[in-house]
């Protein structure tokens, strides 16, 4: 529309324009919005055909490394180093120094290493 056209219109067909202009934004803004919302679901959900495969279990590490002044603190030797282990290395001492062995494991220890047969 030309805007001669508009400013040559008396103010009430001005405002009925406004009006009609408004309500045909709104509904069509509306309808552009719920159909996004409805991608933006289908985007979202996951189809049931595609599944994740569970993750599979992993058995418990046993420790392999005791804290000789405190026994029940003890280490597998898999991830960050704890604090007691880098203090005791720090101070000159061996990483074999606190190794478990199966001469040092405790009878209730449950990580203990038992003979097991292969047959």
């Amino acid at each position: 529309m030309d805007d001669r056209i508009l400013k040559e219109m008396e103010l009430d067909d001005l405002w009925a324009l406004h009006q009609s202009v408004s309500s045909i934004l709104a509904s069509r803004l509306e309808t552009k919005k719920h159909e996004l919302e409805d991608r933006l679901s289908r985007l979202n959900a996951k189809p049931d055909l595609v599944k994740e495969p569970p993750r599979r279990p992993y058995p418990p590490v046993p420790p392999k490394f005791r804290n000789p002044a405190e026994p029940h603190q003890t280490w597998s030797g898999r991830g960050k180093r704890p604090h007691w282990v880098t203090e005791l290395l720090n101070a000159g001492r061996s990483i074999k120094d606190f190794q478990i062995n199966e001469t040092t494991s405790s009878p209730s220890d449950p990580y203990a290493k038992q003979e097991r047969s292969i047959y």
